[in-house]
C-alpha cells in the first residue's frame, strides 16, 4: 500500500501543526510550505516526521517547485493572517495571502496534478453581520472586515474550480477554535495568560474590551480532524465547522478565573477602548448539522475543558519561563 503525501500550508501556526500531527499519526508522509527556515516551536512533537519545503504563496513557480517535490494527494492551505483586526492595518497583504494566495495554489495544482485534493482554510468572518442565526452553508455572506472579503474570496475562486477544472476542492467555514498554541493576541489566550500571571503574581490585573461580546469557540484538535474527513468524501463541498454554541467574554473570563480559584471581579477592568466599535461583528454561531451528518464529525472537547486547557498551558509556560529566569540569574 503506497503512503500517503500531503503538502500543508501554515504548517508552522496552530492548524498547521495539530494537521501535521495528525496525518503523521494516519501514517501519512507530511510536507510543509515555509517562507523561510527557523525553528517552530508548535513544530516540536513532529520536528523528526516532516519535511520542510521553501516556497511562497505569492510565487505561482514555487508553488508548482514544491508540489513537484512533495507529490501530495492532499494539499490543506492554511496559511493567512488569521488575526482579525490587523486586516484594517494590512488590507492589502491580507488580500494577497487569504485571497491571491488561493488562487495561485489552485492554478499551481492544475498545472502539477489536477488529481490532487485541495483544502481551503475559510472562516466564519465571511458571513460578517449574518442575515440568519445560525448561520449555515446557505447563508449569505456579507463580510465586514478586509479578513472576512479576502477569505470569502478564497472560498469562492475554491469553489469555481470544482465545475470548471473538476477539482476535488473543498472549504471549511470555521468559527473560532482555540489551543494553547494561539497567539496571546487572541482573547481566550490572552486571558488565559493574564489570569496565570495574576495566580503566579504576576500581574495585577486583566484589562478587557466588551465582555458581552459572544462567539461560537471550539478547539483546533476537534477542528482539524474535519479538514481531513473534507478530502477523504467522494464529491468536494463546503462545510461549516462549530460547536453550534455562542459563549460570551464574560463567561470565558468567569470560567478562567474560576480554574485558579480566584473571583474575577477583583481583577478585570473593562476599557471601552478595546472595543471594536462598529467592526464588532454579533450573532456569530454557525450550524454544523451538515458537517455531522456527511462527515460525522463533532466536536469532542466542551468549552469548560477548552479554558482548563488554555490557564494550565499558560501556567506551566509562565512556570517555566520564571524557573529559566531565575537560572539565568
Amino acid at each position: 500500500m503506497l503512503t500517503r503525501r500531503a503538502l500543508i500550508t501554515g504548517l508552522e501556526g496552530q492548524d498547521g501543526s495539530y494537521l501535521a500531527e495528525l496525518l503523521v499519526a494516519q501514517g501519512y508522509e507530511v510536507f510543509g510550505i515555509i517562507r523561510q527556515p527557523r525553528q517552530y516551536s508548535n513544530l516540536d512533537d513532529v520536528r523528526d516526521q516532516v519535511a520542510l519545503t521553501e516556497a511562497d504563496l505569492l510565487d505561482q513557480p514555487s508553488l508548482v517547485r514544491a508540489l513537484r517535490h512533495a507529490h501530495p494527494s492532499e494539499v490543506y492551505n492554511l496559511a493567512s493572517a488569521s488575526f482579525v483586526p490587523i486586516s484594517w492595518q494590512e488590507p492589502v497583504l491580507t488580500a494577497q495571502f487569504a485571497a491571491v494566495g488561493v488562487t495561485f495554489i489552485v492554478e499551481a495544482i492544475r498545472e502539477v496534478d489536477p488529481s490532487i485534493r485541495f483544502y481551503q482554510a475559510s472562516s466564519s468572518e465571511i458571513f460578517g453581520e449574518p442575515r440568519e442565526v445560525p448561520q449555515s452553508e446557505e447563508t449569505p455572506l456579507s463580510p465586514r472586515t478586509p479578513y472576512g472579503v479576502a477569505k470569502a474570496y478564497g472560498q469562492y475562486i475554491t469553489a469555481s474550480y470544482r465545475p470548471a477544472h473538476g477539482t476535488h476542492a473543498s472549504s471549511g467555514i470555521l468559527d473560532n477554535h482555540e489551543s494553547p498554541r494561539r497567539p496571546s493576541d487572541f482573547l481566550p489566550q490572552k486571558i488565559a495568560r493574564a489570569v496565570a500571571g495574576i495566580k503566579l503574581g504576576l500581574r495585577e490585573e486583566l484589562v478587557v474590551g466588551d465582555l458581552d461580546a459572544s462567539r461560537d469557540w471550539g478547539v483546533a484538535g476537534d477542528y482539524v480532524r474535519s479538514m481531513s474527513l473534507m478530502l477523504q468524501q467522494d464529491e468536494p463541498a463546503d462545510y461549516v465547522i462549530a460547536t453550534g454554541e455562542t459563549h460570551s467574554v464574560l463567561k470565558c473570563v468567569q470560567h478562567e478565573f474560576a480554574r485558579i480559584g480566584r473571583e474575577w471581579r477583583r481583577y478585570v477592568r473593562p476599557d471601552v477602548g478595546l472595543r471594536r466599535g462598529n467592526a464588532e461583528l454579533h450573532d456569530l454561531v454557525s450550524d454544523p448539522r451538515r458537517a455531522r451528518k456527511a462527515l460525522g464529525w463533532r466536536p469532542a472537547v466542551a468549552f469548560p475543558d477548552l479554558i482548563a486547557m488554555l490557564v494550565d498551558a499558560a501556567l506551566r509556560s509562565l512556570q517555566s519561563a520564571s524557573a529559566e529566569a531565575k537560572v539565568r540569574t
